[in-house]
């Protein structure tokens, strides 16, 4: 036990009390980890994953260590990120929106984007996902929202990555673009349509009541792990205040979000992966940041330490 320094005295646990603070042990390399009070892991659960850049790595530890990690649409590259070919969703918005069309509630008005010089069709809603024709477009879709609804069906262990708050969203029917990138942007495509904005914590907490909804539907007895990805924002499209300032508010705000939404349900746990990155690592004196052009990303050590940690967190042991 750990003790105050206050009258009266109180008493806490380790991981409830500051690392270092008063005569509290020091920071020793291992995150002070507070119970986890979910279902137990192990080889045999099956897991599946979706969300920002950081959702790729947890895949790759998973697999790596040889865990029941789900896969579908093995040879699709959008599948690289994830459990199926979602690719990467850098917001609730479009996690919320692969719950819907998976399992046949998501109608945009504007389906596809078709690039104005070369023809190729974009999936708006997966992040640069593109195609020849739209029949080919179609027929790949049928066949990822088969697979998409296979992982979510089956899934014992859902993992969750948020990443950022910004967003780009239809003017007219309010679904959410994953990014103004790719052929149809590049070449001139119409974006009129489309504004730019901050969203904010209730309507990401309503994303998430709307994802575990969804979910329990279908899959009532999957149990959802969520996390903040460690990942900054490279850009920022606000005009109005800096870029480590923006990546800090979208952290800031998601981080409150899934807090609210793990209170709220018991079949949801969090996993501090970005203050593990944040202020953990830090705290022990090392860089945490990716050398070169995408520095904003976390570096491997960093990445090693997070899974090494999730790995004890949820009493993952292999069978």
């Amino acid at each position: 036990m750990s003790r105050s320094d206050v009258h009266p005295v109180h008493e806490f646990e380790p991981w409830q009390v500051w690392p270092g603070s008063y005569d509290n042990p020091q920071v020793e390399g291992e995150f002070p980890l507070a119970p986890y009070r979910g279902p137990g892991i192990d080889s045999s659960t099956r897991i599946a994953s979706m969300g920002s850049c950081f959702a790729r790595e947890i895949k790759s530890a998973l697999i790596r260590e040889g865990y029941s990690y789900i896969t579908e649409e093995t040879g699709h590259p959008a599948s690289k990120h994830a459990s199926a070919a979602w690719e990467r969703l850098y917001n609730t918005f479009s996690m919320a929106q692969i719950f819907e069309y998976t399992f046949g509630k998501f109608n945009p008005q504007v389906r596809w984007w078709i690039a104005p010089e070369t023809g190729v069709v974009q999936d708006p809603y997966r992040r640069i996902v593109l195609y020849k024709t739209i029949d080919e477009a179609q027929q790949d879709f049928e066949h990822h929202v088969i697979c998409s609804r296979r992982v979510l069906e089956t899934a014992e262990i859902l993992i969750l990555t948020l990443g950022l708050t910004e967003i780009w969203q239809d003017k007219f029917d309010g679904s959410v673009i994953c990014l103004p990138s790719g052929p149809y942007v590049n070449e001139g495509g119409a974006m009129g349509r489309y504004e730019f904005r901050v969203s904010r914590y209730e309507e990401n907490l309503a994303n998430m009541e709307r994802i575990h909804s969804i979910l329990g539907a279908h899959n009532p007895k999957c149990h959802i792990i969520v996390t903040v990805s460690p990942v900054h924002l490279w850009a920022t499209f606000r005009t109005d205040c800096d870029v480590i300032s923006a990546s800090c508010n979208s952290k800031s705000t998601l981080r409150a979000v899934a807090d609210e939404f793990v209170s709220r349900h018991s079949n949801v746990s969090y996993f501090p992966a970005f203050e593990m990155a944040a202020i953990y690592r830090p705290m022990m004196g090392e860089y945490i940041f990716a050398q070169g052009r995408e520095n904003f990303h976390v570096n491997q050590e960093t990445i090693n330490f997070i899974m090494r940690n999730f790995l004890k967190a949820f009493r993952i042991t292999q069978t």
